[in-house]
C-alpha cells in the first residue's frame, strides 16, 4: 500500500490544486475557481501528497460564521480513491475547525455516503437563526449563498445534498 501524508497547503501548491480541480469542473461536479481565488484562499487548504511529493488530494475549510464552517473543494485523484485520502483530509479539516472554535461543519456534496460515514447528515432549509441569516445574506461568497439555499445558486447546486455535522 502506498503511503501519503496530509499537510497545510503552500502557495507553491496552488497550481497543483487547480490541476486536481479541473477534471471535476469539466465533469460539472465542482465549480471552477480562478487562480487568484485559489491563491487568496491557500491558507484554508490541506493537501495530500504521495511519498514522491505529488499532490493526490485537497480540501479547504471556509469559516462562515462564529460557530460554522464549510468543507470545500474536497478532491481525491481517481487513482487514490478508497485509500483513506479523503477521510484523512476531512479529519484534518475537522481538527482545524475545532482549533478555530467552530462547532458545526457544512458541506454541499454529491458524495452523500462518504460524508454520512464521517458523521454528516442532510439538512433542511433553516439551520441558522434569522439574525445570523440576515448577516450571512450580505456575503458576496457563492458558497454562503449555497449554504443559505438562495434561488440564484440553484442551477449550480442541482443534485447536490446540503449536509451538516456537529463537532
Amino acid at each position: 500500500m502506498d503511503r501519503f501524508s496530509v499537510r497545510p497547503a503552500r502557495s507553491a501548491d496552488v497550481r497543483g490544486i487547480q490541476a486536481l480541480l479541473e477534471p471535476f469542473v469539466q465533469r460539472r461536479i465542482l465549480l471552477g475557481k480562478d487562480l487568484v481565488v485559489l491563491y487568496e484562499s491557500v491558507q484554508q487548504f490541506l493537501v495530500a501528497e504521495d511519498q514522491h511529493g505529488r499532490l493526490i488530494g485537497c480540501g479547504a475549510l471556509h469559516v462562515m460564521w462564529e460557530d460554522l464552517g464549510e468543507v470545500r473543494t474536497l478532491i481525491v485523484s481517481d487513482d487514490w480513491l478508497h485509500h483513506g485520502v479523503g477521510r484523512a483530509i476531512v479529519a484534518g479539516l475537522e481538527d482545524s475547525a475545532r482549533r478555530l472554535g467552530l462547532s458545526r461543519l457544512f458541506c454541499l456534496t454529491f458524495e452523500v455516503q462518504f460524508f454520512t460515514r464521517r458523521g454528516f447528515a442532510p439538512i433542511g432549509e433553516q439551520v441558522v437563526d434569522l439574525d445570523v441569516y440576515s448577516q450571512l445574506i450580505r456575503s458576496p461568497d457563492e458558497g454562503v449563498a449555497e449554504f443559505l439555499d438562495l434561488a440564484h445558486v440553484k442551477p449550480n447546486t442541482l443534485g447536490n445534498t446540503r449536509m451538516l455535522k456537529v463537532l
